[in-house]
This record gives structure tokens, C-alpha cells and sequence, in this order.
């Protein structure tokens, strides 16, 4: 895969992709080098329809401190038609990010600040360590969570979003646990055995079906019912079920035996 400065991917036999932010001593910080070359790697991973899943994940102690004080201090000296480009940016990072056709999972140590908070968030699920800190820390110098709302907004519900974007008060990986902005957490040297747990639980699944599992759900979104999501939920099972995963899997569950992809 491409060599990159500021960010490495890597993708195993297994069909696992990961993807690690490599700023380990400006805490993983992101400027716009990091959202570029995010975004590119980003462009491949949706490409590599041989990728099962994504990790997303920080090097070194923190998963990411948010913004880097240089990128925003220079971001202050430009016009509003430049940081409107620089926004439009992140906003596509996150919108990738959250649309990546394979299912992805972050990884959380340490300090995940402001639009770390977004990019865990955009991940269709997300784990960590028990003693990480996050928080949504923009109005604090003055500023707003406001490309990563809508997807704060998903993972933790409209009211504690508020409460923590107008606060900026840090809570630990547990609060996120409680919030759904993680699904678990566990102790800080525990992380790892239980990443290995949820690849092993995942790597179970046809990855066909993950896909258009997570297709579907990103088109049912709340759950609104009408007659457009009704036949699109009725084509997808009935497409699945005539694939060669989806005659797969159920031969081999008929069969007792374990699936090719396994």
C-alpha cells in the first residue's frame, strides 16, 4: 500500500485493514497533512473490496489529541474562503470515514480530543481503555465541534452532546461506554487481548453480509418506516440469499460444517 508521513496502513492475509495515526509525538494531532493523507487512504480501503474491516487506531499513548496548535494557529490567519476549504476537508475525512463500505472499529488509548471524538464516532464501532479521557474541547478556545456534530450526535444522542460540546468537560472510557460512544471498555493493559476477541467474533461473519448489512442500516438510519426502505430491506435479503456467500453460508449451516470464509 502507499507509504504515508503522518498516518501508516496496513492490511493482513486475514483481510483486515488497519489504519494507525503515526504523530506518536505530537499525540497523534491531526493537521491538514494527516486529513489528506487520511483521506487518501481512506479512497483505498472503499476500493480494496477484499478488506473484511477496518481498524482505526493511534500510535503511542494517546489515539489522538485532536487538532494541532500549529494547523490551528496558521488556520487563524486565513480567510473565510480558506477555512472553508480546510472545513470542507475534514468533512469529507469524516464522510468516509462513515460511509466506508466495510465495517470499522476504533481503538481508543489514552486522550481522544475534539475531532478525535468525530472520528470515533464515525466508526461503526468503537472500544477502549477504561482510563481514556475524552471531550469535545473546542469551545474552550473559542471555537465548535461543528463538522463532527452530526456524528457525535448518532453515537451519543442529541442531549449529552450538547451537554458535552458546551461544557467541554472530559469523561473517561467508561462515560463513553455509557454514552454508546464506545461499546466497551476495558482495562488499559487488557485492550489488546479483547481487540483480538472482537477480530476473532468478526472474522466469524460472512463479509459480503457485513457489507450489505452495514449498507442497509446506513439507509434505514433512525428507522423510519415507508415504502421505499420496505423494498429496499426485501431486495437486499433476497439478493444476499441468491449469492454465492449467501449459498455459502447457509449450505454449510445446513451441512454442519464451517463456511468457506472461515
Amino acid at each position: 500500500m502507499t507509504d504515508f508521513a503522518t498516518i501508516e496502513l496496513h492490511s493482513d492475509p486475514r483481510g483486515i485493514a488497519t489504519l494507525w495515526l503515526n504523530r506518536a509525538d505530537k499525540h497523534n494531532a491531526f493537521d491538514a497533512a494527516m486529513i489528506a493523507e487520511l483521506i487518501q487512504a481512506l479512497r483505498q480501503v472503499a476500493d480494496d473490496d477484499s478488506l473484511r474491516f477496518l481498524l482505526l487506531r493511534g500510535r503511542g499513548r494517546h489515539f489522538s489529541a485532536g487538532a494541532d496548535l500549529a494547523w490551528m494557529q496558521a488556520s487563524a490567519g486565513l480567510d473565510y474562503a480558506a477555512n472553508l476549504k480546510d472545513a470542507h476537508q475534514l468533512g469529507e475525512l469524516m464522510s468516509l470515514l462513515y460511509h466506508l463500505p466495510c465495517p470499522t472499529l476504533a481503538v481508543v488509548q489514552g486522550a481522544a480530543f475534539g475531532g478525535a471524538v468525530g472520528l470515533a464516532a464515525c466508526c461503526d464501532i468503537a472500544i477502549g481503555a477504561r482510563d481514556a479521557s475524552f471531550s469535545l474541547s473546542e469551545v474552550r478556545i473559542g471555537l465548535a465541534p461543528a463538522v463532527i456534530s452530526p456524528y457525535v450526535v448518532q453515537a451519543i444522542g442529541e442531549r449529552a452532546a450538547r451537554r458535552y460540546a458546551l461544557s467541554a468537560e472530559r469523561f473517561s472510557g467508561e462515560r463513553a461506554r455509557e454514552l454508546g460512544l464506545l461499546a466497551e471498555c476495558y482495562p488499559a493493559a487488557e485492550l489488546e487481548a479483547a481487540l483480538e476477541q472482537w477480530l476473532a467474533n468478526l472474522l466469524q461473519n460472512g463479509p459480503q453480509a457485513m457489507r450489505a448489512s452495514k449498507a442497509l442500516l446506513l439507509d434505514v438510519g433512525s428507522g423510519v418506516l415507508g415504502d421505499a426502505l420496505r423494498q429496499r430491506s426485501e431486495s437486499v435479503i433476497a439478493g444476499i440469499r441468491v449469492s454465492a456467500e449467501g449459498q455459502e453460508g447457509l449450505n454449510a449451516f445446513l451441512e454442519k460444517r464451517k463456511p468457506a470464509w472461515q
